[in-house]
């Protein structure tokens, strides 16, 4: 793939590789100037550092002297000491230095909270937050956006001071998604950038390594301490033919997860290379990158092509383009590069694929769908369609869905399920309504909804099917599991690209093939619907709506950032206590729990997403989803204190209240899903003490670790059958807790006996001092004091 070198070279070094010529660009900086170009339009002072990444890029060749893979390129010219960093793919923790953090406002809540509690004036990096997930859908963008910001004001106001006084950019409420606002405005290829929410990973559709992170994590970025990352192993999907027909994107990924399932990229970077990448647009590669989440992966992240270019011109970056194109290099694979494991992908022979129900990872071609769909008894009706979200809400998404709406609209049709839009951004809203797509969505029999999360995080106030009815709704979301949209356990959700759930709205039917099956219309003609069309780009540029963001001040430091002691919403945080010393023995176990552990069914989100700053308000949701083993039911545990049985909750505040330590039992990839910091926080603040499981999901485990806890894992994953519900455990031997060395586990049953075995960890010396100080915070506080 040839991209443009605009880059002036000195005489006699036109022999020499294109590498190699850059490499003597560094040492000999008269021969050129490269332009300072801002990192974005509202980062003036901050400039993109391919030179210092080329010259950290150089180090790490020098020492590990063999091609790299993208991936690697990019995470280690970010490493804090490139010369001495210990590189070992899982193994080793990078210590790195991101160029940029970005928080949605659920997780910003205790984000800044936490670096409030921290001391320090100001933000060491550009940082943004950005209000997307607290606007429930009830009725119309324009109604609920207002409904939100007389609800949330006390939040917003909350977070509208903490950025103006701390240096942080401020999107304000209808901006739109905080991933689509990061691929519009922020991220650019190279970039290594972390953000609060798990589908960062979108930012990858634009050649960036964009990682979700709990907001402790982002804490340690504001703060100028580098950020550790257990250096990942690199998945390559090679990607041959190309997209055309009904195929999108989305079957893409919907086809990954279907060959990874959703611990596959567990512990690694999906790299998508080969000659199938240039029939993919910019934003259809975010889309892939974006649901990359499900699978587990670390991040995801496309090669600097021409795809890329046009988005950063149609979105007024052209500079960052002219400057990438110098430096493709760093933006590239190298040739030869080796990955850890290899997927085949031809294009030219991907169905559209619909996923579901109930995990991501289930997967159908559409020609077998509809027999498996009533080979497993799922509801047939379509009850409601919903197009949008983070994943699928770019201008081509809008184009191609309403390309196949008018089409049923041009035969007297419009769709037989309920139907939803939910625009990605204010610019991609203001930029439908200019072009005519949302007037046909509408026309369609569409409701558009705010900029903004809604539906696909569960903030959705449904009302046309109860509760504990059986039903079928098929969204372009990400994520479908229990409960996820609607809280409703009994629907069952599907996920596909719009075009495809736009014509399965059509239909109403889940056995309906939009290749294959005939539709009639309303004077009685038979018609098949034709592939959608769209462009990737609007042809007349992007209207940039409504000005929603806020300028940080060049000081902040007058202003008052005001937290009412009596308010439900907002808490200031209480330093967790620091480990004793001592082993941790006889610990009572909370809930043993039996199959998929989600940080949903954790820390519920939907209508909990109002007490994300309230830390005490909102443990009041701690595992109320989970599916206890001994009762088989969620939310019943019994109280070891008492014989009785009682919402897990309350049952945890009582063991708090007299000061009993407790454990939580799980499964396989325990805290799969969000970034949700929460499900780590609430059973360290109700007197959580150790998540002993098979595996854990990346994000989670490490979230728990950064609150003090014990995140372990069964040597033997056997072992999970020989804890029973009323066992008591004693971790042993945490005097002498060390990376690599097991921690010995002994549990005692009710009738005296007992049993012991091994439990593993990933803890480094950095988070071992993070368990001692009783958690990362207070590990910050300590080695802050000690500078003063």
């Amino acid at each position: 793939m040839a991209l443009v070198n605009r880059v002036m070279f000195c005489p006699g070094m036109k022999a020499m590789s294109l590498q190699a010529q850059f490499r003597l660009l560094h040492i000999t900086p008269t021969c050129t100037a490269f332009t300072k170009v801002a990192m974005s339009k509202f980062d003036k002072e901050h400039f993109i550092p391919y030179e210092r990444l080329a010259k950290n890029l150089d180090i790490v060749k020098s020492r590990l002297k063999r091609p790299l893979t993208l991936s690697e390129k990019v995470l280690y010219s970010h490493l804090d000491q490139p010369e001495m960093q210990d590189i070992k793919k899982g193994e080793s923790y990078l210590r790195l230095r991101p160029d940029r953090v970005a928080m949605q406002d659920a997780t910003a809540q205790m984000a800044m909270l936490q670096f409030i509690s921290s001391g320090l004036k100001k933000v060491a990096v550009p940082t943004t937050i950005h209000c997307d997930h607290l606007i429930e859908a009830q009725v119309g963008g324009v109604q609920d956006l207002a409904r939100a910001k007389a609800l949330h004001k006390e939040v917003y106001s909350f977070l509208k001071t903490a950025a103006a006084k701390y240096g942080v950019g401020f999107w304000n409420p209808g901006s739109g998604i905080i991933h689509q606002i990061i691929l519009e405005n922020y991220a650019f290829p190279g970039v290594l950038l972390i953000g609060t929410d798990s589908h960062t990973p979108n930012g990858g559709g634009l050649g960036g390594v964009c990682i979700g992170v709990g907001g402790a994590d982002a804490v340690d970025v504001m703060a100028n301490i580098p950020w550790e990352l257990k250096c990942p192993k690199v998945i390559g999907v090679h990607l041959t033919g190309k997209i055309s027909g009904w195929t999108s994107p989305k079957d893409v990924i919907l086809k990954v997860a279907d060959i990874l399932t959703v611990k596959g990229g567990t512990g690694a970077i999906v790299e998508y290379h080969g000659p199938g990448v240039e029939s993919i647009s910019c934003t259809g590669m975010g889309t892939i990158c974006n649901m990359g989440a499900e699978i587990g992966a670390t991040t995801s992240v496309f090669p600097y092509n021409p795809r890329m270019i046009d988005y950063m011109v149609a979105t007024g970056r052209k500079e960052i383009a002219d400057l990438a194109d110098q430096f493709s290099f760093l933006l590239t694979p190298d040739k030869g590069c080796e990955y850890d494991q290899l997927v085949e992908i031809n294009l030219d022979e991907l169905e559209p694929h619909v996923n579901g129900p109930f995990t991501p990872d289930l997967a159908h071609p559409i020609s077998r769908f509809g027999k498996q769909a009533k080979e497993n008894g799922w509801p047939l009706q379509v009850k409601v369609g919903l197009i949008g979200s983070c994943t699928n809400s770019s201008y081509e998404d809008m184009a191609r869905a309403s390309s196949i709406a008018q089409q049923a609209l041009n035969y007297g049709l419009k769709s037989k399920s309920k139907f939803t839009v939910t625009p990605g951004s204010e610019q991609i809203r203001a930029t439908i309504e200019r072009d005519g797509q949302a007037k046909v969505l509408r026309e369609f029999g569409g409701v558009v909804l705010a900029n903004a999360c809604g539906p696909c995080i569960g903030q959705w106030d449904r009302k046309d099917v109860s509760k504990g009815v059986k039903n079928t709704i098929v969204s372009s979301y990400n994520r479908n599991f229990t409960g996820r949209n609607d809280a409703n356990p009994a629907t069952h959700a599907f996920v596909a690209s719009p075009e495809l759930v736009t014509a399965l709205s059509i239909a109403g039917r889940l056995d309906f093939n939009p290749l294959t099956d005939e539709l009639t219309g309303s004077k009685g003609e038979r018609f098949k619907l034709e592939s959608p069309q769209g462009d990737t780009l609007p042809s007349q540029g992007f209207d940039p709506g409504q000005d929603t963001y806020q300028f940080p001040p060049e000081d902040g430091s007058d202003i008052d950032v005001d937290v009412d002691p009596k308010s439900q919403r907002l808490q200031l945080l209480e330093p967790f206590d620091k480990w004793d010393g001592k082993d941790l023995t006889d610990l009572l176990i909370l809930i043993k729990v039996k199959g998929k552990c989600t940080t949903d069914h954790i820390s519920a989100a939907g209508p909990w997403l109002k007490y994300r700053g309230h830390l005490d308000n909102i443990s009041n949701n701690m595992f109320i989803g989970a599916i206890n083993e001994e009762t088989n039911e969620a939310n019943l545990v019994k109280n070891h204190l008492t014989g009785d049985y009682a919402t897990v909750p309350d049952t945890a505040r009582m063991y708090k209240s007299r000061g009993v330590k407790w454990c939580i039992i799980g499964d396989e990839n325990y805290g799969e899903g969000s970034s949700r910091e929460h499900a780590a926080l609430e059973p360290r603040h109700l007197g959580g003490r150790a998540i002993i499981v098979k595996s854990f999901a990346r994000i989670h485990e490490t979230n728990l670790k950064k609150q003090g806890l014990l995140p372990l894992t069964f040597e033997n994953p056997a072992d999970y059958k020989k804890i029973r519900p009323n066992d008591k455990v004693s971790l042993l031997g945490l005097k002498n807790l060390a990376p690599n060395k097991p921690v010995k586990c002994e549990i005692k049953h009710e009738d005296g006996s007992k049993e012991s075995f091994n439990l593993l960890h990933t803890f480094n010396e950095t988070q071992i001092n993070w368990f001692k100080a009783g958690s990362a915070l207070n590990h910050m506080a300590e080695v802050i004091q000690e500078k003063v």
